[in-house]
């Protein structure tokens, strides 16, 4: 009886730690499950990019030296009702000709704050303690959207006395926090028809029908259709608070989206190489080596005979050399996890430089079981 009463015990341990992992797996799965509103975007919901011109003023002598800004100025003053002299001039020293640059959230409306971006437009050593006088901000449709004006604000500093100079950061552009008010809404159709529609952040036909099946499990079959790989359809209510409550629900909607493709990123520029966690090799044999060739050139005189009558040349010696690096065969075996990528690819003992040319031939070989991305 005892041996059976520790056998019935020790069968209930293992049947309640294995309802526990089930428990933590299902949690984890949960808590793994993306939203819709991470990879989706509600169409017509976006910001606008906003641009300007102004001037910078109150320099510590850091201004322009050209006169690109003395137009802006002179015509500025004329605007205020200050008429300048013919022929009287402007120290640009304290001044500084800048262009703005601001986005528009969505929704924004008159008298609400947005950021400014403040890059100087001529030749002025830095903008730190500057003031931006107030100037408009377009958009791309040629409408002033936004007024800015305020201190800049310069993450640097640097100084310059005899020739000698030290700078730390850039001092050429800053910001300006809350700088602009906005003076006009941007107009949009997000309340308008019984229907929204979705954008895919990432266009894929298979998280297009898992998101739309998602939501049609949570507010019943026909609110939602995939027009393509993209764009979901949703039937939602006209009136303006239930459609956003109902927006609300619907971005907080979890589901299991497609598997993202493998791809490699690669920036020659930079030699930069990023890969994704689905990056996979078959089995291949690699041999890299590097061609390097030096020329080296000195000058010669050529000094003629005294009373040949000749004449002084400098020519030029040139020494070539051309040195190729023994590349060995390096087998790479089939790698089935980017970890075990890594390891191979570090097998080779190739550079970052070398390994664009390596994951490039690879990719012709069909070795590379991934999307190679130039940028």
């Amino acid at each position: 009886m005892l041996g059976r009463y520790a056998l019935l015990k020790t069968i209930s341990e293992v049947l309640r730690v294995f309802a526990l992992c089930l428990g933590g797996l299902m949690l984890s799965t949960n808590v793994l499950a993306d939203r819709v509103k991470d990879i989706a975007d509600i169409a017509g919901v976006r910001s606008n990019q906003l641009i300007g011109y102004g001037l910078v003023v109150g320099l510590d002598g850091t201004g322009a030296t050209s006169q690109f800004a003395q137009k802006s100025i002179i015509s500025m003053l004329g605007q205020m009702g200050v008429n300048l002299p013919p022929g009287n001039t402007i120290s640009l020293k304290n001044v500084s000709a800048v262009m703005l640059t601001a986005t528009l959230p969505a929704f924004a409306r008159p008298g609400q704050e947005i950021d400014v971006t403040v890059s100087a437009l001529d030749n002025a050593k830095s903008l730190r303690g500057g003031t931006l006088l107030m100037s408009p901000l377009k958009g791309g449709d040629g409408q002033v959207y936004a007024m800015a004006q305020g201190n800049v604000l310069v993450a640097g500093v640097g100084a310059s006395s005899g020739g000698s100079s030290q700078q730390v950061n850039h001092l050429d552009a800053g910001r300006i926090p809350n700088g602009a008010t906005v003076e006009r809404a941007v107009q949009n159709r997000f309340g308008q028809g019984d229907t929204i529609q979705l954008e895919l952040k990432d266009s894929d036909f298979t998280t297009a029908n898992r998101v739309s099946d998602a939501i049609n499990k949570q507010f019943g079959g026909g609110t939602a259709v995939p027009l393509d790989g993209r764009l979901i359809q949703v039937r939602a209510p006209v009136e303006s608070g239930e459609r956003i409550a109902f927006l609300s629900q619907l971005e907080s909607v979890n589901l299991n989206p497609g598997t993202p493709t493998p791809k490699v990123i690669i920036n020659p520029r930079t030699g930069s190489i990023v890969m994704n966690q689905l990056v996979t090799l078959d089995k291949c044999a690699i041999a890299h080596g590097n061609l390097s060739v030096t020329i080296n050139s000195e000058p010669q005189v050529s000094q003629p005979g005294a009373l040949s009558g000749g004449k002084t040349v400098v020519t030029q010696k040139s020494d070539v050399q051309v040195k190729s690096d023994k590349g060995e065969l390096v087998v790479v075996p089939t790698s089935a996890s980017l970890g075990d990528v890594v390891k191979a690819l570090n097998a080779v003992g190739a550079t970052p430089q070398d390994l664009l040319a390596i994951l490039q031939a690879m990719k012709a070989a069909g070795a590379l079981k991934a999307d190679l991305e130039v940028i």
